[in-house]
């Protein structure tokens, strides 16, 4: 998948996504209806393990983790920007997410975790705060962030 097709099929989610609180709701209707089952999550799945081997994916380098933002908040993306991290067993740096974050998790590893979860979504409400961490392997997380807003605290 080419970077301007993984960019349609986020914007055809996106729309679906528009307006919704970032809460407990959201993160059970995204496991429901775009869960690792779905047609929806595989299309993804594949254009991150694509993006990331052609190097259009996680170009960066910093603390054992790759990473990348590959599209800046945008109408067409919900007012999100887009970003995605290639992590292994490691704890990422302390952050604030000021208007929440909607995670999509896509384990490279069989049993490979986010922040507990495994394959799926993971929705953090507006003002949350956590170290991102991945356990029991390697694993993709693409970050969807209204307003592209993070705050790294540090911490």
């Amino acid at each position: 998948m080419s970077q301007a097709s993984f960019r349609a099929a986020l914007s055809e989610l996106a729309a679906e996504l528009a307006g919704r609180p970032l809460d407990d709701t959201l993160d059970a209707w995204l496991n429901l209806h775009h869960g690792a089952d779905s047609p929806t999550f595989s299309r993804l799945a594949e254009a991150i393990r694509t993006g990331v081997a052609e190097g259009w994916l996680c170009p960066r380098e910093g603390g054992g983790i790759r990473y990348g933002r590959v599209f800046k908040a945008a109408d067409d993306l919900a007012g999100c920007s887009v970003d995605v991290v290639d992590m292994s067993d490691i704890v990422g740096p302390h952050h604030r997410h000021p208007h929440g974050e909607i995670d999509l998790i896509v384990p490279v590893d069989a049993g490979a975790t986010f922040d507990g979860r495994g394959a799926g979504w993971c929705v953090y409400g507006p003002g949350s705060a956590h170290r991102p961490t991945v356990a029991g392997g390697r694993a993709f997380v693409l970050y969807l962030l209204p307003q592209g807003a993070i705050e790294f605290t540090g911490a």
